[in-house]
């Protein structure tokens, strides 16, 4: 596709999942941000859209063995990948970063103060995360797997009892921005995740955990925004 400072960040990703670490690194939000022109993210996030235009040329490079592009792939397909891997790690690493968190704070936690105010924000992230993923587990998920089948083999959908998939879709978006607040101000507060000059192994290892399940849940974001949900509502409206 061609692109431009017009075109929507969520679709760069959807067509190109090699752009995804691109925008990871140069802080443009592809994922709850992803309605956004790419013009319009890049000046929120501060970073030249030409420059981000000319890297996202060579973005085929830097695509992951696992960054498969879901754009095409069945909706079941999709929903089983997203609980499959991201549900599935952010249920591992919850316990782990919880642990990770007491014991840092325990250690560094009357020099740095802030540790504990990012820890009340990650409170409050593990309990939207386990309520969201619940809901999209045992009933969104379930409806889009049963209205793919059923239009798959040329049937009238049954109508699920929230009316439309719009309706629990607009939730599961807001969800998605409240949970990516609660990341930027854990991020803010950390200072971009950088440990202090007298932090011991433990503490950048948090750091480093909270980076990475800051970019595993960019990704598993997208997913549903830029792809899973778009087309869901489109496949409806098309069986309806």
């Amino acid at each position: 596709m061609r692109l431009t400072a017009n075109t929507k960040v969520g679709e760069i990703v959807a067509a190109d999942p090699g752009a995804r670490q691109i925008l990871e690194t140069v802080g443009v939000d592809y994922c709850c941000g992803g309605a956004k022109p790419l013009g319009d993210a890049c000046m929120k996030a501060g970073v030249s859209t030409e420059e981000v235009l000319a890297r996202l040329q060579t973005s085929g490079e830097h695509a992951g063995p696992d960054e498969a592009n879901w754009s095409g792939a069945g909706l079941g397909e999709l929903t089983h990948h997203i609980v499959g891997k991201h549900h599935k790690y952010v249920r591992e690493a919850f316990p782990r970063l919880r642990a990770l968190l007491e014991k840092v704070q325990g250690k560094h936690g009357l020099n740095h103060p802030e540790l504990a105010t990012i820890g009340e924000r990650f409170f409050d992230l593990e309990q939207e995360l386990y309520a969201h993923m619940q809901k999209e587990e045992q009933i969104l998920f379930p409806y889009i797997e049963r209205l793919e089948r059923a239009v798959n083999e040329r049937k009238t959908p049954e109508p699920p009892f929230f009316g439309t998939a719009g309706n629990p879709i607009r939730m599961m978006m807001q969800e998605h921005d409240s949970a990516g607040v609660l990341l930027q101000e854990m991020r803010s507060l950390s200072g971009g995740y950088q440990p202090p000059k007298e932090a011991c192994e433990s503490y950048g290892e948090l750091y480093r955990s909270f980076a990475e399940f800051e970019a595993d849940l960019h990704t598993h974001i997208h997913l549903e925004n830029n792809i899973l949900f778009p087309r869901t509502i489109a496949l409806e409206e098309a069986a309806g």
